[in-house]
């Protein structure tokens, strides 16, 4: 899990949208020193994440919460993940926020772990992007690690990334590359977007440490591949689906870079019922 500091705020700001000054429905309907047992159950098959941030949940709304799974494991239709005893109030008030955080990160690592399986005997690893929702950019990132896949740069200040916009605003392939040679942090990679095989051979002579090849067709990949002959990565991107992700992997590339990891997984279905009760 990434530091609770950077995404308790996220918790606390989404029990806030949805309790606001109280949960009028359960305050009208149930005596407050009622209490209950609910569980969280699986209604389709899926990889489990996001339980840290469920628990934290209902810990915030006074309840508290088992974990019978853990994240990264699978489950199938009707497995219990957790299970939650507390004040009957407590439960209902973090229910839907709880299951907002599992359903979403739990989609982004079933849909990863589908696009690694998708690649598993290929030897290609699945990357994913910065296309993240806005703040949630670490826990999503966790989410496809629970998948099985690999995080690429976590944001503008930890990798160089030369793309095909740096590329016209500077000029050529190797003016951008010889730039961010003398000019950017050693510590860090050059990686080059390029779009055909005479940009590749300017990034490699220019010394680029990996290259990336956006929206080529299988063929063209395979050549580039064929011309770095492993002497850097070669990672593909651009619109990979899991039609086409192992038609991609099989033309030798190092990495695949997938953005529907995070802007198009699928909420997965996750649903808390009630088990026990005591109290009006």
């Amino acid at each position: 899990m990434p530091p609770s500091a950077t995404w308790h705020p996220l918790v606390a700001a989404a029990l806030a949208e949805d309790i606001g000054p109280g949960d009028a429905t359960s305050c009208a309907l149930i005596e407050a020193a009622a209490t209950g047992v609910a569980r969280i159950e699986a209604r389709e098959a899926l990889r489990v994440c996001g339980l840290e941030l469920a628990a934290e949940v209902f810990l915030r709304c006074g309840a508290s919460l088992d974990r019978s799974s853990t994240d990264g494991a699978d489950a199938e239709p009707g497995d219990v993940v957790a299970t939650i005893r507390g004040p009957a109030r407590a439960i209902l008030a973090g229910e839907r926020t709880a299951l907002n955080f599992l359903q979403r990160l739990s989609g982004i690592a079933t849909l990863t772990r589908r696009f690694c399986a998708a690649v598993a005997e290929t030897g290609a690893l699945i990357l994913d992007t910065r296309k993240t929702t806005p703040g949630w950019r670490l826990i999503e990132k966790y989410a496809v690690r629970c998948g099985g896949g690999t995080n690429h740069r976590s944001g503008l200040y930890d990798g160089i990334l030369i793309k095909d916009n740096h590329i016209a605003a500077v000029g050529s392939v190797k003016a951008a590359v010889e730039r961010a040679r003398s000019r950017g942090p050693l510590a860090l990679a050059v990686q080059v977007e390029i779009e055909s095989l005479e940009q590749a051979r300017a990034a490699l002579e220019a010394g680029a440490d990996a290259l990336l090849v956006d929206n080529l067709p299988p063929p063209h990949i395979a050549e580039i591949v064929g011309l770095v002959a492993g002497r850097v990565p070669v990672e593909a991107s651009g619109g990979i689906t899991l039609e086409t992700v192992h038609e991609i992997a099989r033309t030798g590339v190092d990495r695949i870079s997938v953005g529907a990891l995070t802007h198009s997984a699928r909420a997965v279905d996750l649903a808390l019922e009630w088990t026990e009760r005591s109290g009006s």
